[in-house]
């Protein structure tokens, strides 16, 4: 048995979360155009026979506007400092910028095996491909490099044979049923704020936290009561929409991925509060990084 935690770091919006489901072939992170998106340090577990890999899915590294935004970078650079294997995604659709080199300069303080994956490879020619890959090799010594696209799958087992060359833990650290180590009414939390992300305006991302209320299965119906918690009465105006139009999307959206991921038929009741309307203020500040 081979074993080791193998991090995922990068700007926003590279595709972390993307490629954590993909590996995990269960979509346990959720995803976003939208920066910041990932607030959580979210292990998906990938098991094999002689393997087992935790990844660890990391907010993306940037420059911060506010508490929550701190709060992200610090949980991504624990992340760096506590794993064996570190992945340093990046969109190679896009330029290499600032943000880029700011992570390589943080990788600069670390001893462990770095490996570059080129993500959304399915989006640009071959040919574009190699002059990419040239552009990182200047700037740091990267023990592996792995064009991929997580979302197509393509060039993702190949990413695992090169992870499994520098696993050195011998040591199981979760049952092979297990993909991964938060509950499910997390999971399931995120589902919904996804969706929330999905169909509302960029003000809403970083205000907003849903939180499960009840979760009840019986005879293969699980019940699922939960709260979108907003910070201001204007947002809790749109996300419940013109005559409700909006949270009756938002519950069908992830009605459908909550069944996915449960494998089971969701009845979903939704509800929108104000912070302080809602019985567990310091949850809410915590959420958002204002307490630790």
């Amino acid at each position: 048995m081979k074993s080791g935690f193998v991090s995922l770091i990068g700007r926003p919006n590279v595709g972390k979360s993307t490629l954590l489901n993909s590996i995990i072939n269960k979509k346990i992170a959720i995803t976003s155009s939208k920066s910041q998106t990932t607030r959580h340090l979210i292990q998906g577990i990938y098991n094999e026979a002689e393997y087992q890999i935790v990844f660890v899915d990391t907010p993306g590294i940037h420059k911060p506007k506010h508490k929550l935004g701190k709060q992200l970078n610090k949980q991504a650079y624990f992340s760096i400092n506590d794993v064996d294997i570190i992945l340093f995604l990046v969109d190679i659709t896009a330029s290499l910028g600032t943000g880029d080199k700011f992570v390589i300069d943080k990788l600069k303080e670390v001893e462990k095996p770095v490996i570059l994956v080129l993500n959304k490879i399915d989006q640009i020619s071959k040919e574009e491909i190699l002059p990419k890959i040239d552009q990182y090799k200047n700037l740091y010594n990267f023990n592996e490099i792995v064009p991929l696209s997580a979302l197509k799958k393509d060039n993702v087992d190949r990413l695992l044979m090169v992870i499994k060359k520098y696993l050195k833990d011998n040591i199981k650290y979760y049952s092979s049923e297990y993909i991964t180590n938060v509950s499910k009414e997390f999971v399931v939390s995120e589902l919904i704020r996804e969706k929330v992300i999905e169909l509302t305006d960029e003000e809403i991302p970083h205000s907003i936290s849903c939180f499960i209320e009840k979760i009840e299965d019986k005879e293969g119906l699980v019940t699922i009561n939960a709260s979108i918690i907003v910070d201001r009465d204007n947002l809790k105006k749109i996300i419940i929409g013109k005559k409700g139009s909006m949270i009756k999307e938002i519950g069908i959206k992830a009605r459908k991925d909550i069944e996915a991921y449960l494998e089971k038929k969701v009845y979903l009741d939704l509800f929108v509060k104000t912070i302080s309307k809602w019985r567990d203020k310091e949850k809410y500040l915590i959420e958002l990084g204002y307490k630790n």
